[in-house]
């Protein structure tokens, strides 16, 4: 039932928004024009061949959109479904650490499901999702085979982590290698003995998990140097190859911030409950699933609030297993207090009309008629509450917790809606270009790396580079220069010819925010320009 709600809160009006800049808007597009080339192999962005991950989430992305259409539902449904798996794989474990106690098994998959992160991932399609799904069945499969054996379970195992090698290269070993780490630390486990099943499944990880590294390696040497070097030492060390730098507290602040009303209660009784007493278990889930892999990820350079995920099944369960220690006396007052907030939160977006006409300067829109669906969820929260005859406190507060992300669910959705440009999509300037009549004509983009306009648009943009490191390109595994037709630089002065053929056939030209000032000449192939949110679109 639970899986049933989160899914239907999922994906109710899932397309109503377009990809958002930038993660979400270049795994769509590429997944596009994998789709359209028909080239599984040489993933595309713009017409330029683009490696910074390996291929599976591209193959998905296509997958979906060959399935339901070229439309943004389509790129999202897999995630959604990615993350329902999520749920039922953290059910599976918690079955595996609760000894069969099926009822804290649901309540860590509850918890798990409605951590505000895990919905985030589930409505942003990028690697994420899936990696963390993909890290859960390795998990899952490797402690169910140590629990009670059987070949399958240890193939999952290394199936779950060749896909995940294939989804984003090495991190993918962090949540599986932690879990088989844990369970023999300090444990009086019997170690099962080498099979030819673990061979077997050694070479079923290579098949799956190097093919496509070794066919690009094959193809051209100087992948080697790319992959190993590029793309896992310089991604780890180095703070400004990717432009993700971030402070080392990155993800201590935001771990925490994202997980709440949970993290509150499992900081809280961790820090309170004498390290003696808990089991060695719970000793090994808190250090190796938690906080090793934190701090792992806290070193790296390179800090996006996602890459964190896979620590969060081991969030949840060690929320359950310090709240199944309390007291219903105790628990009350948690229950007490989660529900308030969530009230609290309910009314907030019920008020967020008024208050976006109090306070102008907030940058976002939302009808008065979106306030119906946080004002259903305040609703039916009273009635479960008080009608539902349920004694017990932690079933009312999972309940609580179940209705409260419903509602937030079914409101996020319009309100994305209503803020599409202000949150980096491009639908909005797509459907003006179309009541214009301009989609025919070529589409410029100047000094901006703008995916979700092509995915929109169903054809490539051609975009003027003046600076901006975004469109700093990686052409070095181009074959030819017709990659030049969908990207000119505008500093050189070689390319000048072929901008001035574009532009005397009346082309589009998107600009966010101002041209500079020796880019103004431009400006004279134009009769008609108006201004949408931070663009202004010229024809």
């Amino acid at each position: 039932m639970f899986l049933l709600v989160l899914g239907l809160a999922f994906l109710v009006n899932i397309g109503s928004w377009g990809p958002l800049e930038s993660s979400e808007a270049r795994y769509s597009e590429i997944g596009r024009e994998m789709l359209t080339g028909q080239d599984w192999l040489h993933p595309r962005l713009l017409g330029i061949q683009h490696f910074h991950k390996p291929p599976l989430t591209y193959w998905l992305v296509a997958a979906g959109l060959g399935a339901f259409g070229q439309n943004a539902a389509a790129v999202r449904i897999l995630p959604i479904l990615a993350v329902l798996l999520q749920v039922l794989l953290v059910y599976g474990l918690g079955q595996i650490l609760f000894r069969g106690d099926r009822a804290r098994s649901l309540a860590a998959a509850v918890i798990y499901g409605t951590l505000p992160v895990v919905l985030i991932s589930a409505l942003n399609v990028t690697t994420d999702a899936y990696l963390a799904t993909l890290e859960l069945a390795a998990t899952y499969g490797i402690l169910r085979y140590y629990q009670q054996g059987g070949a399958r379970w240890l193939y999952l195992f290394w199936v779950g982590l060749g896909l995940a090698f294939l989804t984003k290269g090495p991190v993918g070993f962090v949540l599986p290698l932690m879990a088989v780490i844990s369970f023999y630390f300090r444990e009086k486990q019997t170690r099962r003995p080498f099979t030819k099943h673990h061979a077997l499944g050694i070479a079923l990880f290579v098949l799956v998990g190097l093919s496509w590294y070794l066919y690009l390696i094959a193809e051209n040497p100087a992948f080697v140097r790319y992959f190993l070097f590029e793309h896992t030492v310089e991604r780890f060390a180095n703070a400004a190859t990717f432009n993700r730098a971030k402070p080392w507290w990155f993800y201590v602040v935001l771990a925490p911030a994202t997980s709440l009303p949970w993290s509150v209660a499992l900081i809280s009784r961790a820090v309170r409950t004498p390290w003696r007493e808990v089991p060695q278990q719970w000793r090994n889930v808190l250090v190796f699933w938690v906080v090793v892999p934190l701090i792992f990820f806290s070193i790296s350079k390179s800090k996006l609030l996602l890459y964190v995920l896979p620590i969060f099944p081991g969030v949840a369960l060690l929320t359950v297993y310090y709240l199944g220690r309390l007291t219903d006396a105790v628990l009350f007052r948690w229950y007490v207090g989660i529900v308030a907030l969530y009230g609290l939160l309910l009314a907030v977006l019920c008020l967020l009309p008024v208050l976006l006409t109090v306070f102008p300067g907030i940058p976002l829109e939302m009808s008065p008629f979106t306030v119906v669906r946080p004002a259903a969820g305040v609703i039916v929260l009273v009635l479960l509450l008080t009608l539902w005859d349920q004694v017990r406190i932690a079933p009312r507060i999972l309940a609580a917790t179940v209705v409260f992300t419903a509602a937030l669910l079914l409101t996020a959705k319009p309100i994305m809606d209503q803020n599409e440009l202000a949150f980096n999509g491009s639908r909005p300037l797509v459907e003006f270009l179309r009541q214009h009549q301009l989609t025919k004509r070529t589409v410029l983009v100047y000094n901006e790396l703008l995916p979700s306009l092509a995915f929109e648009l169903g054809k490539l943009p051609v975009s003027l580079y003046d600076g901006n490191e975004n469109l700093h390109r990686e052409t070095q595994f181009e074959a030819d220069e017709t990659w030049r037709r969908n990207l000119i630089m505008l500093p050189d002065s070689r390319q000048e010819p072929y901008l001035g053929s574009l532009l005397v056939q009346h082309p589009a030209l998107l600009v966010k925010g101002e041209l500079k000032e020796e880019r103004k000449w431009m400006l004279r192939y134009f009769t008609h320009h108006e201004g949408l949110g931070k663009w202004t679109i010229y024809w």
